[in-house]
């Protein structure tokens, strides 16, 4: 295949996959976030990094974020939310987080393709890309040209660029005042 082809082919991948993404799913999470006190994000590997990157854009319209594992990061607490992203829901560190913020009395959500996984157990709040359904003809599906778990996680930015769209919607904040927020040490 040549690049307009392959360009053609993973765009079609990403389109049968996020028309099947549940929208209640997107509105519950969206209002899960405007309820939380704070949000805090996890993930892990290349899911990990769009979640960091949906953590700046929540940052940008407003909220109180803060990324897992950074060093600044307080403790969680009731009323706050840990949203996960991740694509098998099974990462031992992640559950591990889970633990300890169901512990303390923490909403979970996640966003995942693994509606089996320990993590999507735990979550009040879940939004399922299947993913899975396109990656080398899994149940019958057809294969995506996407390697490894990309598909999954160029959803996943989409996913949460829909949500900031949404949200940005919601708290009626307009792009100047984003923009006011963006980092000026750079």
């Amino acid at each position: 295949m040549e690049t307009p082809e392959l360009f053609d082919a993973i765009l079609a991948d990403l389109s049968r996959t996020l028309k099947q993404v549940d929208t209640a799913q997107v509105e519950a999470l969206q209002y899960a976030i405007l309820a939380a006190d704070r949000v805090f994000i996890a993930g892990k590997g290349r899911s990990g990094l769009q979640m960091r990157a949906f953590a700046m854009r929540l940052m940008h319209l407003g909220l109180t974020v803060h990324v897992v594992d950074d060093v600044t990061t307080p403790s969680v607490a009731e009323g706050d939310l840990l949203l996960i992203g991740s694509s098998s829901g099974r990462t031992a560190s992640l559950l591990r987080h889970v633990d300890t913020a169901t512990g303390l009395g923490t909403s979970i959500a996640t966003v995942t393709d693994n509606l089996e996984s320990a993590i999507a157990a735990a979550a009040k709040t879940l939004v399922h890309i299947p993913a899975t359904n396109f990656k080398a003809g899994a149940n019958g599906g057809e294969n995506s040209v996407l390697v490894m778990g990309s598909l999954f996680e160029h959803c996943l930015g989409l996913v949460c660029d829909l949500l900031i769209i949404r949200l940005k919607r919601a708290l009626q904040v307009d792009e100047s005042a984003m923009n006011a927020r963006h980092a000026n040490l750079e």
